[in-house]
């Protein structure tokens, strides 16, 4: 089966920084549509200056598994629109979520803590160690990507503990950060991926591109059972 994907793409950098419109003059989300295109996937992306985000019930309905890109206007993403992404993943949509989405408001929500960091931005290198060598988002890797000029995120990440540790970065001044982060949620799979500061060509990375590639993947497996709560009259068994 072909996966639909959504990449979704704040769009705002672009229109407004002539640094970023340098690095990706068709839009940061599409250096990734073309990869997960190439991957044999039905990728396509959505913005937030598009009617409801680019994100209607119909788009939703027919997407396996969304990607999120944000920064700059996390409020402005509509509430109703994040509620709507919300029952999708709880219904079994996967959702990639990166670099300064780690502030939307689809993935606090999700997370239910603040999910704040440190950060500087300074053109540091990158060291991101695969800790999870088995994990299938992992896969085609070798023992760590190493990324040029990143922006530095360092902990404490404000977040749950992950349900699976896949990544964990090294910066050149020293901080570390959990990189690569798993999570349930419902039916859904939740995949955190770090990279991506808008100002760096890091979305032309080719072991980048694989790890989101894998991510995609690994969020679209196929969910288990429909969830069913609230009260339950008949009983599987006979109650003597």
């Amino acid at each position: 089966m072909t996966l639909r994907v959504t990449v979704w793409n704040e769009g705002r950098h672009e229109k407004k920084n002539p640094k970023v419109q340098q690095v990706y003059p068709e839009g940061l989300h599409a250096p990734i549509v073309k990869y997960l295109r190439e991957q044999g996937m039905d990728a396509r992306a959505a913005t937030l200056d598009e009617p409801e985000h680019g994100l209607t019930e119909a788009v939703l309905a027919e997407t396996d598994v969304l990607t999120w890109w944000g920064h700059m206007a996390h409020g402005d993403v509509q509430d109703e629109i994040v509620e709507r992404v919300h029952k999708r993943v709880m219904e079994g949509m996967g959702l990639v979520v990166l670099h300064s989405g780690h502030f939307s408001k689809i993935f606090r929500k999700l997370m239910g803590t603040s999910c704040d960091l440190k950060w500087r931005e300074a053109e540091e290198r990158e060291r991101i160690w695969v800790v999870a060598p088995g994990h299938p988002i992992a896969e085609g890797l070798g023992e760590y990507i190493e990324i040029p000029h990143e922006e530095m995120y360092g902990e404490f990440f404000d977040i749950p503990a992950p349900d699976e540790l896949v990544f964990t970065s090294w910066f050149q001044g020293g901080e570390i950060f959990r990189s690569g982060c798993c999570f349930y949620r419902g039916r859904g799979k939740i995949f955190y991926f770090r990279p991506g500061h808008e100002t760096y060509p890091t979305y032309y990375n080719e072991q980048v591109l694989r790890v989101i590639a894998n991510g995609v993947r690994w969020a679209a497996l196929p969910a288990g059972p429909k969830l069913a709560f609230g009260h339950r009259p008949q009983p599987l068994e006979k109650i003597e």
